[in-house]
């Protein structure tokens, strides 16, 4: 396993990250494909014993489960001052006034109750999940920077929004003297490239680390165009964000994974880690042949005629994923 800061922090984490919102309840929350509990930790342990230190989570994912089974299984297989335990606050977690968002009343709630499903007293990354509309970006920040001078998170991440919102709320942090966002968990892979355009300069700019989200497209970049899955049946977020177009790089990923005789998986994850950008992919994992799949990547370098070959068919699409 190789591992790299951060961004600009001195935080170490592995080049994989394990995004967990393959494992909890089935019929909690909205992901019927989800790994219950027996199923879900003998993949948490591959991947420690692979050297994987950085797990990735959310209050949201079905319905608080994927925190407690995470939670469990990390204390029962690993030393807690070597992990970094990633989880996020903003989506809807129940219905009614303050059920979600990023007000200092949710954001203070929230936190509590993720610590309790982690069973730990702290977080290594705080996300917000999406960015907030209805909440002033001040009240959002300092509520985050009081979690950090608690104790209770040690570093603030964003996921996906524009490339103003996350300015604007950088600055914010910074006029007030307040903890700054370190990392931006945002959806890019091999056929959703649009954040190369703003997003992705102004982290490099800014020193703030990269952690991709579906850099396998939902699996697209794995299978043939027209194969479908239980999820893919069912994943009515991911059937937004692609488009008939994107079969052409599917392709040229098939064509060069046989002339390497490697897996598909490999080679699209070998090109989302040669990016610049790029701190660690989030890559989800339901059979022990995706974690050795993303492990593999790590020794896969690939040549500009092929990285060149992967990205000539993109075509533009419309942002999906905010």
């Amino acid at each position: 396993m190789q591992y790299v800061k951060l961004g600009s922090t001195g935080l170490d984490v592995s080049r994989i990250c394990l995004g967990t919102m393959t494992y909890g309840v089935p019929d909690r929350g909205d992901h019927s494909w989800t790994l219950e509990e027996d199923a879900a930790r003998p993949l948490i342990r591959q991947a420690l014993d692979a050297g994987i230190t950085f797990f990735d989570t959310a209050n949201r994912y079905s319905d608080g489960t994927s925190e407690e089974i995470v939670g469990k299984a990390l204390r029962d297989f690993a030393d807690r001052d070597e992990i970094v335990l990633a989880t996020k606050v903003c989506l809807p977690m129940r219905p009614g006034p303050n059920g979600g968002g990023l007000s200092r009343k949710a954001i203070m709630t929230e936190i509590d109750h993720s610590l309790t499903r982690l069973g730990t007293d702290y977080v290594d990354l705080y996300q917000i999940h999406r960015w907030d509309p209805h909440t002033p970006v001040e009240e959002t920040m300092e509520a985050l920077h009081d979690l950090v001078r608690a104790g209770k998170v040690r570093y603030l991440g964003a996921s996906s929004m524009y490339a103003w919102q996350f300015s604007k709320a950088q600055y914010t942090a910074r006029a007030h003297g307040w903890t700054p966002f370190v990392s931006m968990q945002n959806h890019y892979n091999l056929i959703y490239r649009e954040e190369e355009r703003e997003m992705l300069p102004l982290c490099a700019d800014q020193g703030v680390g990269v952690l991709p989200w579906s850099p396998l497209a939902r699996g697209r970049l794995t299978r043939d165009w027209d194969t479908t899955t239980d999820r893919s049946a069912s994943d009515v977020f991911g059937g937004t964000l692609y488009q008939e177009g994107d079969r052409a790089v599917v392709e040229a990923v098939t064509r060069i994974a046989a002339e390497r005789g490697v897996p598909r998986a490999q080679v699209a994850l070998a090109w989302l880690l040669q990016r610049d950008t790029v701190t660690a992919p989030i890559v989800g994992a339901s059979k022990p042949g995706h974690l050795g799949d993303a492990v593999a990547a790590l020794d896969l370098t690939l040549s500009e005629k092929e990285t060149e070959e992967l990205e000539r068919p993109y075509l533009p699409h419309p942002i999906a994923g905010h």
